[in-house]
């Protein structure tokens, strides 16, 4: 007799555990299924983002700017610091060390809220029941009163440059490199790309980034980009747009990259390359067919506003859905879900999901750029203020970026906060609380803010929307 459980889910990342977690708070009885394995072979918990995404990227982020910073910017502060060097595996290890102990945390979260982890690979059948398979091709059946399906993403292959994880690799190589390589090729200008060629280009190698789009970040707001150009450029990585790779050759550890431009057929030689196009939703052998589940023309499973499949009891979360690709957001709808099975109305407002690029200066954004609302024929008011006129920003040395608030011309609501700068993500989280809310200008204007502080930044921002900033000269109304 198979077993029977009110919310199985299959896939442990982000939005999966969160789900199965909030779903066993909730009272329900839940699995959640995971057939990811670590090196040792044993069932790690977490999804990309745990594992080969998120968070060993940042830990790499951050351990390469500290070398950078003794390297270069110890020197302002009176700081001598001499024969500064980088052990390469010993950052990895670290890395491997923050994967652990998180993974191994989310297993002590099934356990202490009561999710039973089922491992193998999950594959729903009709009738809401789910086939596991274990690592040993034994499969057995389980059945629930509702499914949420959340297998995740998967970094995307590209004909002209296959991956082999030694010279040419993805986005989970490039974490792996036991040494700086000499010269690096990056493709793709995107999240990825930026974050993993900056890792890089900060430990000493020559990075070269190769973007066949004509426009830098296009989803981000265009002050925004043309800073972010402009400053990731100055820290020495080449980026050259509109280059569409048209092939490669891998010969004595070294890979010839082939390429076209506006000047025509190029040729570049790395020692590394990272290919960072994207990613495509996990549905390989997830869905039998006759589970009902319906795709749309993109692979992607197809869902409603509150994540319901075409079958009803089936849900669909993060990475295999519409929208962003991005871990906060699969973690909301996998929240979202459970408490909707639970009963309660719980829905997720789309507009306000923040960005993050994790480069130094960071570049977040939340809401609606100004080119976007200028198009939608929306009269806006815009503040910006430089963080060269914060003396936080100052007395830390980090000055580069600005933040700019984007408020309705006839309401003052506030429909977009950007920032380029230090602490990026932290200052847009905050305009989005305040979105959430419904702010205006004039609100953010009246708050106190604590000094001194980098948030200090997105205060004069938003009185600066109004004319109204203190510590900038405000532009004059037309």
């Amino acid at each position: 007799m198979s077993q029977k459980f009110d919310v199985v889910v299959i896939g442990a990342g982000p939005g999966g555990y969160v789900a199965a977690i909030k779903a066993a708070q909730l009272g329900l009885k839940t699995a959640c299924i995971e057939k990811y394995q670590d090196k040792d072979g044993k069932i790690a918990l977490g999804g990309t983002c745990l594992n080969v995404g998120c968070i060993p990227s940042k830990a790499l982020l951050d351990s390469s700017w500290k070398f950078h910073e003794a390297h270069e910017g110890f020197a302002v502060h009176g700081i001598s610091a001499k024969g500064v060097s980088i052990d390469v595996p010993a950052m990895v290890g670290r890395k491997n060390s923050i994967i652990k102990n998180l993974t191994g945390g989310v297993a002590g979260l099934f356990k202490a809220n009561g999710v039973t982890l089922l491992e193998g690979h999950g594959k729903l059948l009709a009738g809401k029941k789910v086939e596991v398979t274990d690592k040993d091709g034994k499969t057995s059946v389980v059945e629930a009163d509702n499914v949420i399906l959340a297998s995740g993403s998967r970094p995307i292959d590209i004909p002209p440059a296959p991956v082999d994880q030694d010279v040419i690799v993805d986005s989970t190589g490039a974490l792996e490199f036991q040494s700086v390589p000499k010269k690096l090729g990056v493709i793709g200008a995107g999240v990825i790309g930026l974050e993993l060629g900056s890792v890089w280009a900060r430990l000493g190698a020559e990075v070269t980034v190769l973007e066949a789009l004509d426009k830098f970040l296009p989803a981000a707001d265009e002050a925004v980009s043309k800073e972010a150009f402009k400053t990731l450029t100055k820290q020495g990585l080449d980026i050259k747009l509109g280059a569409r790779v048209t092939g490669s050759e891998v010969k004595k550890k070294q890979v010839t990259v082939n390429y076209t431009d506006s000047a025509g057929e190029q040729k570049i030689v790395f020692d590394k390359l990272i290919v960072a196009v994207g990613r495509r939703p996990v549905t390989t052998d997830l869905l039998a067919s006759d589970s009902g589940v319906d795709l749309d023309e993109r692979g992607y499973i197809f869902v409603d506003d509150q994540c319901a499949t075409s079958v009803p009891g089936v849900y669909a979360i993060g990475d295999v859905v519409r929208g962003m690709m991005l871990a906060h957001k699969a973690s909301e709808e996998g929240v979202m879900v459970a408490e909707r099975i639970a009963g309660h109305k719980a829905q997720m407002n789309y507009d306000l999901i923040p960005s993050v690029i994790y480069t130094h200066p960071e570049i977040a954004w939340v809401g609606k750029t100004e080119q976007q609302l200028k198009s939608e024929g929306v009269a806006v008011n815009v503040g910006t203020f430089p963080f060269a006129a914060s003396g936080r920003a100052m007395a830390a040395n980090d000055t580069g970026g600005f933040v700019k608030v984007i408020a309705d011309a006839n309401t003052d609501r506030v429909l977009g906060v950007h920032v380029i700068g230090p602490s990026a993500a932290e200052l847009v989280q905050q305009g989005a609380i305040g979105m959430e809310f419904g702010t205006s200008a004039e609100d953010l204007g009246m708050m106190v803010f604590s000094h001194p502080t980098l948030s200090e930044a997105l205060h004069e921002a938003a009185l600066a929307v109004n004319g109204g900033a203190i510590h900038i000269a405000n532009r004059k109304k037309r």
